[in-house]
């Protein structure tokens, strides 16, 4: 009788365990539900502050006054998706440009503008290093072809690609109002002169 009464304390003994593991169980489901939860919460809350943080940068940051872009011409056959088509001053022929430019007013750091002989102006504009290797890039790729230059909206000038030009440095040689070459101070600094720091 003995024997028996110890197998029966065995299976309640047992009987416990497993109904004790089976609530482990799911206690550790539970658990892990809510684990994976908080920390998809916090990646999720994180996300959202640096955004915010982004944008508030991008809204204290400084404004452009000028725009300065470079587009480079494209194939005829390129879609409306890559490419517009412009006058050409020189030709008078529509021409297909990449509608989105190589460089831009951010890649500019100085220029040094004169008086040109029809009574506008023009303008030798300093790139810095990136818009120096992409100049520097085109110069090799697009040789034979042309660069179109639209500063604050509008058509300027359009250079033809016939030799490498490795300096960063772009000349536009009429064109310019007056108005353009006081919004171009705000942004840019003289080269030979630092930029006044005021603006």
């Amino acid at each position: 009788m003995l024997p028996a009464t110890k197998n029966i304390k065995i299976c309640k003994t047992d009987r416990r365990f497993m109904s004790g593991l089976k609530q482990t169980r799911k206690l550790s489901r539970l658990q892990k539900r809510c684990q994976t939860l908080y920390p998809i919460g916090m990646k999720t809350l994180c996300a959202l502050a640096c955004c915010l943080a982004f944008a508030a940068t991008q809204g204290v940051a400084k404004q452009r006054h000028c725009t300065f872009r470079v587009h480079a011409q494209a194939n005829p056959r390129d879609s409306e998706v890559f490419a517009t088509s412009v006058r050409a001053q020189i030709s008078g022929k529509d021409v297909a440009i990449e509608k989105t430019p190589w460089i831009s007013e951010h890649d500019v750091i100085g220029f040094s503008p004169y008086p040109a002989q029809n009574g506008t102006y023009g303008a030798l504009i300093q790139l810095d290093e990136h818009g120096r290797v992409v100049l520097d890039t085109l110069s090799v790729e697009r040789r034979g072809r042309f660069l179109f230059v639209f500063i604050n909206g509008r058509p300027i000038t359009e250079l033809q690609i016939d030799k490498r030009v490795s300096d960063g440095k772009i000349y536009v040689p009429s064109g310019l109002t007056a108005a353009d070459i006081d919004l171009m101070k705000k942004d840019w600094r003289l080269i030979g002169q630092r930029k006044d720091q005021s603006r």
